[in-house]
């Protein structure tokens, strides 16, 4: 007998860089990764398409508003309760609004590579940015 898949839940995520290259990120408030710090983004809802999703989620989680551009890097990552998270993060820029945390945001905030090393992130980011060369500072 096969076990059947756990279920992939599409999810973005907004890689964002200001003009001094500092890097866009939130702490979580909610589980996975609750307290730490990551790229805004969440779940892609029915009938949105991924740049869609990224731009409702950073504009809930930052009040800021981007335009989505290409495709940084595809992760996965286990759901609590069960599943994948299949997230899609794609880079994008800022073109308005007034930075403030909210929806499951606790804080958000500018980094620049300075400012990350005393920040604990969300599994796996480190890594992710570094290999897609999207690291603040990462020539």
């Amino acid at each position: 007998m096969t076990r059947p898949a756990e279920p992939l839940i599409p999810c973005v995520g907004a890689v964002v860089h200001d003009d001094a290259g500092r890097l866009l990120l939130i702490r979580r408030g909610r589980p996975p990764a609750l307290g730490a710090w990551s790229l805004p983004g969440g779940r892609v809802e029915p009938g949105e398409d991924d740049a869609t999703a990224v731009v409702r989620e950073v504009a809930e989680e930052t009040g800021l508003d981007v335009v989505p551009g290409p495709v940084a890097g595809v992760v996965t990552r286990a759901a609590p309760g069960g599943g994948t998270y299949l997230i899609t993060d794609l880079v994008c820029r800022t073109v308005g609004g007034t930075l403030r945390a909210g929806d499951d945001a606790t804080q958000a905030g500018w980094f620049s590579r300075t400012d990350l090393a005393g920040v604990e992130l969300a599994p796996g980011l480190a890594q992710a940015l570094t290999e897609w060369g999207l690291m603040p500072g990462q020539p």
